[in-house]
């Protein structure tokens, strides 16, 4: 692999899925494909069987993932293709990873924006979420889930019950009495 193709991969290396650790972006990107594509003038580059993508905590593995650079620098969409695609990775103040799983997961950098199509799942703090499509806002944090477009196959939500330290306890009141 000529160095420009090196330095091409490092550049446009997978941006965060999620709201990840803040260290992430610091850590050493490595992909694992049977092939790969790079097409420096389109700023685009293709992974091609088995693809294996780690980043500190974000691992993607999937069988096809395309990565799109406009400007050669920074990661403008990542798409992958699986059966299924999967991705994981741990959020900065939790300890549990946000992790998803759809036959087709596209993310959009800009803005923050994670779809998930086709046989769509999505773990996130110990919720669930199922169905053909699914947009999570990895700044907002808000899921929206549909059904498929037969309705045969219907949203499926699963939401845990809040433990009693997850809730802050509400401010104590001052004391009346001087």
């Amino acid at each position: 692999m000529r160095h420009r193709e090196l330095i091409f991969i490092a550049l446009v290396g997978l941006p965060t899925l999620a709201q990840a650790l803040s260290t992430d972006a610091q850590q050493p990107i490595r992909i694992e494909a049977d092939s790969v594509l790079i097409d420096e003038a389109r700023g685009v580059s293709v992974y091609r069987g088995n693809v294996r993508y780690s980043q500190g905590s974000t691992q993607l593995s999937a069988e096809e993932v395309t990565l799109h650079s406009a400007d050669r620098k920074h990661v403008d969409k990542v798409m992958a293709t699986g059966a299924p695609a999967t991705f994981r990775q741990r959020p900065d103040n939790q300890d549990q990873d946000v992790r998803g799983q759809a036959r087709h997961i596209e993310y959009q950098a800009e803005g923050g924006r994670l779809l998930l199509q086709d046989e769509a799942h999505l773990w996130h703090i110990g919720n669930e979420f199922a169905g053909n499509r699914i947009e999570y806002d990895t700044r907002a944090e808000t899921v929206k889930a549909q059904r498929d477009e037969s309705g045969a196959e219907r949203v499926q939500v699963i939401i845990q019950p809040r433990r009693e330290s997850d809730v802050a306890a509400p401010p104590a009141m001052p004391d009346p009495t001087p």
